[in-house]
C-alpha cells in the first residue's frame, strides 16, 4: 500500500494533477482520494488499478500476494496465512529484434498490442520497460555473476548506462539486440560478455544502448 501511495503521489506531481482531477478520472470523490493517499481508508484492488490507469500507468498492476507465515503462533486456530497488498508491476515480453525498436513514442506512452505476454516485477520503471528471454551462453560465466540461457531479464530504458552495468545494445554487426556488460578500459568503452570464450566488442558512435538490465529471473 505504501508503494502504491508513493507512486500515485509522484505521478500526480509529474502530471501536475490535483486530487480533485484524479477523483474525476476514477469516478470518486476528492475526499475519498484524500483518504486513500493518507491511509485512512484502503481502496480495493480494482480501484487501485483504475487509479494507475487514470495516471497513464496502464502497464502497471497492483496484485494480491499471499505469503505463508513462518510462525502461526501458540493460539489454537491461529491463521496459517497472512495477506499483503504489494505493488506488482507488469511489463511486456519482447523479442530480441523488436527490443531494438524502442522509439520516443513508446517511451512517452507504451501500449502493448493484443496478445502480448506480460511478466511481473517489483521494479518500478517510469517508461517502457520490457522483459527478454536470454538466448545463447555469452553471459554464462564460470564464476561470479552468471546469466544463463532461458533466464528472463528486465530491461529499463530510463536508467543511465554507466560502466559496469549489464545492458541491451544495438551494434552495426547485428539486427537483433545484444546482451553484454558495458565496461571502460583506458577511456574506451566496450561491450563485454561474461563468458570469457566470447570476444568483447568496441562500443563506438555506431552502437546504441537500448536499456539497462535491472533484474534476472529463472523461467521454468
Amino acid at each position: 500500500m505504501d508503494k502504491w501511495i508513493a507512486l500515485v503521489r509522484t505521478k500526480l506531481r509529474e502530471l501536475k494533477l490535483t486530487q480533485e482531477k484524479l477523483a474525476e478520472r476514477v469516478g470518486a470523490s476528492q475526499g475519498g482520494v484524500g483518504h486513500w493517499l493518507n491511509k485512512r481508508r484502503q481502496p480495493d484492488l480494482p480501484t487501485m488499478n483504475n487509479v494507475l490507469h487514470a495516471l497513464g500507468l496502464e502497464h502497471l498492476e497492483v496484485a494480491l500476494v499471499i505469503r505463508e507465515r513462518s510462525d502461526a503462533g501458540d493460539k489454537p486456530g491461529a491463521d496459517e496465512y497472512t495477506y499483503e497488498i504489494t505493488s506488482a508491476f507488469r511489463y511486456p515480453v519482447r523479442d530480441w529484434v523488436t527490443a531494438g525498436q524502442v522509439s520516443e513514442k513508446l517511451q512517452a506512452g507504451y501500449a502493448a498490442p493484443p496478445g502480448t505476454i506480460f511478466e511481473v516485477s517489483d521494479h518500478y520503471a517510469k517508461g517502457a520497460a520490457f522483459w527478454l528471454q536470454v538466448t545463447g551462453d555469452a553471459m554464462t560465466a564460470p564464476v561470479g555473476v552468471s546469466i544463463a540461457q532461458g533466464m528472463m531479464i528486465l530491461v529499463d530504458p530510463d536508467i543511465e548506462a554507466t560502466p559496469g552495468k549489464m545492458v541491451i545494445a544495438l551494434t552495426p554487426e547485428s539486427e537483433a539486440s545484444t546482451f553484454r556488460q558495458l565496461i571502460e578500459e583506458s577511456g574506451q568503452r566496450y561491450l563485454k560478455p561474461l563468458n570469457p570464450t566470447y570476444p568483447k566488442t568496441l562500443f563506438d558512435e555506431n552502437c546504441r544502448i537500448i536499456g539497462v538490465v535491472v533484474q534476472a529471473t529463472v523461467k521454468f
